[in-house]
């Protein structure tokens, strides 16, 4: 029998959430905090501040805002990325110029969203981002096409996965080629359609081949 209160267990997904804007920031803590497996905590004004945040929390997801004064999103995240590698940062934004997509991706954003999302889906993407899966909001799939090449987003080992979709290969095909199990090609193909925002192997082939990989 164990004696006095019971230690609360750690949620699956700790969250530190940054916003400049205080209603936002509150908003989305208090929707996330009610969503099963997640656990916010803590929150943060600016970049600098979430990254001191994130020093004290040890979180595994921050959800990150790109433009904030002084230290801005991006910069927080190469920041958090080199001192908590373990952290996995999520942009959550109003923005989806390419130019922001680019520049959170090469600072170590796994995932870029925008904050029309359902709580529902963000805490998903939570859940998923903490997995090391990659997640990008549908109109930010169109601006990653347009100006970011597919080898920012993928493993080496995930962008020949791709190439060989786009010509055509079957799962067993390509696992022959690769030497990989079938189970580990199909766990690639679905990690490929995931980040790159895909429903299907067709829309995967068209991907690759309007990003000049075949």
């Amino acid at each position: 029998m164990v004696n006095g209160p019971v230690a609360r267990e750690r949620a699956d997904v700790r969250v530190v959430v940054a916003d400049d804007q205080d209603l936002v920031r509150e908003g989305i803590a208090a929707l996330l905090g009610i969503q099963p497996g997640i656990e916010v905590v803590g929150s943060a004004r600016d970049g600098a501040e979430a990254v001191e945040v994130a020093g004290r929390c040890h979180p595994d997801v921050v959800l990150m805002d790109v433009r904030m004064p002084g230290t801005d999103g991006v910069a927080a995240t190469a920041l958090l990325r080199r001192q908590l590698p373990g952290c996995r940062v999520v942009m959550l934004t109003t923005f989806n110029d390419d130019e922001y997509v680019g520049r959170a991706l090469k600072a170590g954003a796994v995932g870029y969203l925008l904050k029309n999302l359902p709580a529902a889906e963000l805490a998903q993407a939570v859940r998923l981002a903490h997995a090391g899966v990659a997640q990008f909001d549908q109109t930010v799939i169109a601006a990653l096409a347009a100006g970011t090449p597919a080898p920012d987003l993928l493993t080496p080992r995930e962008t020949e996965v791709l190439r060989l979709i786009s010509a055509g290969a079957t799962n067993r095909e390509i696992a022959a080629r690769l030497y990989l199990s079938e189970g580990t090609v199909k766990n690639h193909i679905s990690r490929v359609l995931s980040r790159l925002g895909l429903r299907d192997r067709t829309q995967a082939a068209l991907y690759a081949r309007d990003n000049g990989l075949i």
